[in-house]
């Protein structure tokens, strides 16, 4: 760990990650992987099997969790903002403003704040992937040629507990944050090294963490109709 591309065949997943597969109603048995990895790793065949057979450009890229202004607060698509399915940031952002906005006294955050993790801001992402407006470059899409899977990252970890402590912070929550761990912490560690992607196409993320974190609070109280007040 952290984690290169060579690891993506080594040994059995992470245990709350296997259990997805038994969530989606799928069979899991020792030594066999996940449902997320199934398709991982079949799009990866398939990948080096289309340039194999027709010379087909097909690049692998392997970003790590995104966050960012766009997610969808819709509760019938079941993904962005919903508190009960989305990633760990949007869901901690929608907890912190509506406590805020209710002047409730507590949030409850799962586990105990110790996993930590990796997060790419979401045009950073972009960047890496599609022509760069911005910066009229062209970084993966164009520069690389080979279906060698490629880490997208960050290169920044935070632990759970300071990310959750900077979004109230930033969302100006005073109130106090009780960490129930009764509820799991999940993978301990999620880090991806992307030195790979820096040595074959110079992809290297240029948003600071907090700034990205700024810029996403503010994308969902305007989008929510709420306060725009981002605080230091």
């Amino acid at each position: 760990m952290p984690f290169r591309e060579e690891d993506l065949w080594n040994g059995y997943p992470e245990e709350t990650n296997a259990l997805l597969r038994l969530r989606s109603g799928q069979a899991l048995w020792p030594g066999q992987e996940d449902a997320w990895f199934d398709r991982l790793t079949t799009g990866l065949v398939q990948s080096q099997a289309y340039r194999q057979q027709y010379g087909f450009n097909s690049i692998f890229l392997l970003p790590v969790n995104l966050y960012g202004p766009g997610d969808n607060p819709s509760m019938e698509l079941r993904t962005g903002f919903d508190p009960e399915s989305s990633h760990v940031i949007p869901a901690l952002i929608r907890k912190f403003v509506e406590a805020k906005a209710k002047g409730e006294a507590e949030v409850v955050a799962w586990g105990d704040g110790s996993p930590t993790r990796e997060f790419l801001y979401v045009a950073d992402a972009a960047e890496g992937i599609l022509p760069s407006t911005r910066l009229r470059t062209w970084l993966a899409a164009e520069r690389y040629d080979d279906s060698l899977p490629v880490n997208l990252g960050s290169a920044f970890e935070i632990s759970i507990k300071d990310l959750t402590e900077m979004i109230a912070r930033l969302c100006g929550f005073e109130g106090r944050i009780a960490w129930d761990t009764a509820k799991p912490n999940g993978q301990p560690r999620r880090k991806l090294d992307t030195s790979r992607a820096k040595a074959l196409f110079g992809f290297e993320a240029t948003t600071p963490f907090e700034a990205g974190l700024r810029r996403t609070i503010q994308w969902y109280r305007d989008s929510a109709g709420g306060s725009s007040a981002i605080h230091d």
